[in-house]
């Protein structure tokens, strides 16, 4: 009995050891179909492709070729990105391998039997291909894919990386220009005014001063970083999010876009290949939901009735949305709520000159200063960082006062006259013809806030801690 138990185990020993002679004899025969490879398997030439479709994660997006044009097979009016489809085909145009797996019998193993992705094209030969698109190799994260010719082949690049798209991502969406050669900006709707761009103007208050308005009937400068700023986010929108490429009255009306509520448009040059200068214009429409804009007016007005001023965090909190249009598209997009709150902050005040004392400061000569009840004045030698300071003959630091000057910033835009005791005064005489001087007088307001006047003219409140950094650096210097 012992011995028919040993020869049992025996034989079952056997058979496992031939189990695994075939397995590792057929891991040799796949290896031995596994080989390098730099060949080019697919050779196409976008202009022959005639339709073009896939299939991803639940999704079938198909287009076809009427002549020149692709055209979205559901809908003969959704606007077709032209290169992007270009893009797509140029992948196969040269489309090289790795590694190939000939006669690859078991398409399960990798991933192929149900491809995740599968992308089919059409040639003008009426030629079909089927790319099939599998799993990564754990080996090297490569992507197998098969084209339908009993080869299995492993990818470096990977087709999904350009077909993993909506149908959004193939919009031919609006392009905004540069924007960098720019004449004028016009404002309508809540904000009505113009900015036009003007070099070496005289009515400058510093040498960076390029952007300029009328307000009642004075020319006044605007701040020019604040005004590429406001530049900028137009050039840099983020126009992908399309709500409808079909605009009708009834959308329109429905998005507020049939009356925006502000209209920029932009005047500037650009230049063509042949460096010739061409005038374009380039407009966007925006505007809030009809709705919801209307209930936030009501909530507004019914909060200053009461006297509850809405909290900066209850503003923040607000859910906005907003949509634009760029000239007469057909293509109307919705924009984030951030986006439409830096579009509509387009006033003078948003483009002005925050700070009370906007010129030069090293093309100052003298300064006098009311303080205390007691006058002063500084008399400049030199210019730049050779300057001098002098307080009657004596020499001074002044540092401390220059930066308090320059820090002096609008927290807020007023045209209140002052009705609190009178801080400091002080007159900066310029080197310059078209703006020899300007005054500054600041006035307490509050605890937190002084109001400035500039040339007798109220302009803003500012912080009441940034005044008395003032008032103390010029005390450092007349009271040594």
């Amino acid at each position: 009995m012992k011995r028919f138990k040993r020869l049992y185990v025996l034989m079952g020993i056997l058979a496992v050891a031939c189990v695994i002679t075939f397995a590792v004899s057929q891991y040799e025969t796949y290896k031995e179909d596994i080989r390098n490879s730099d060949e080019i398997i697919l050779e196409l030439s976008p202009d022959s492709v005639q339709t073009l479709s896939w299939e991803y994660d639940g999704q079938t997006l198909a287009f076809h070729r009427e002549e020149e044009t692709w055209t979205y097979d559901e809908d003969a009016a959704f606007p077709v990105d032209q290169e992007k489809i270009g893009s797509l085909l140029s992948l196969f145009e040269q489309f090289g391998v790795s590694f190939i797996i000939e006669n690859a019998e078991d398409l399960g193993m990798y991933g192929l039997d149900g491809p995740v992705c599968t992308i089919n094209l059409t040639l003008s030969d009426e030629q079909t291909y089927a790319i099939t698109l599998g799993d990564f190799s754990t080996m090297d994260s490569q992507r197998y894919i098969s084209i339908g010719d009993g080869n299995v082949y492993l990818v470096q690049t990977d087709p999904l990386d350009y077909f993993d798209l909506e149908l959004r991502d193939l919009i031919d969406q609006d392009d905004v220009p540069s924007l960098t050669d720019v004449q004028e900006i016009r404002f309508s709707g809540t904000e009505t005014y113009t900015v036009t761009y003007e070099e070496d103007s005289p009515n400058a208050y510093c040498e960076e001063d390029r952007y300029y308005t009328q307000q009642d009937g004075e020319v006044l400068p605007l701040d020019t970083s604040r005004v590429e700023d406001y530049l900028n986010l137009i050039r840099y929108l983020d126009l992908t999010n399309y709500v409808t490429y079909t605009a009708e009255d009834e959308m329109l009306a429905q998005l507020g876009l049939d009356d925006p509520e502000l209209v920029i448009s932009v005047d500037y040059t650009e230049e063509d290949e042949d460096g010739n200068e061409t005038a374009s214009t380039f407009q966007l429409s925006v505007s809030r939901d009809p709705e919801e804009r209307q209930a936030a007016e009501e909530a507004k007005a019914e909060a200053n009735q009461s006297d509850d001023a809405q909290t900066d965090e209850d503003s923040e909190e607000e859910e906005i949305t907003a949509y634009v249009r760029v000239g007469d598209s057909k293509i109307l997009y919705q924009i984030t709520g951030d986006e439409y709150t830096s579009l509509m902050a387009a006033s003078y005040d948003d483009l002005r000159h925050l700070e009370v004392l906007p010129v030069d400061l090293e093309k100052m000569t003298s300064l006098d200063i009311s303080l205390d009840g007691a006058d002063y004045t500084i008399t400049v030698q030199g210019d730049g960082d050779d300057a001098t300071y002098l307080l009657g003959e004596e020499e001074v630091e002044f540092d401390d006062v220059l930066s308090a000057m320059e820090a002096l910033s609008a927290d807020s835009f007023t045209q209140e006259q002052p009705t609190g005791q009178e801080e400091i005064r002080f007159t900066v005489y310029l080197d310059r013809e078209e703006l020899p001087s300007m005054e500054v007088a600041l006035y307490r307001y509050d605890g937190s806030f002084c109001l400035a006047q500039v040339d007798g003219q109220s302009v803003s409140l500012v912080p009441r801690s940034d005044v008395v950094d003032l008032i103390e650096a010029i005390r450092a210097i007349v009271l040594n």
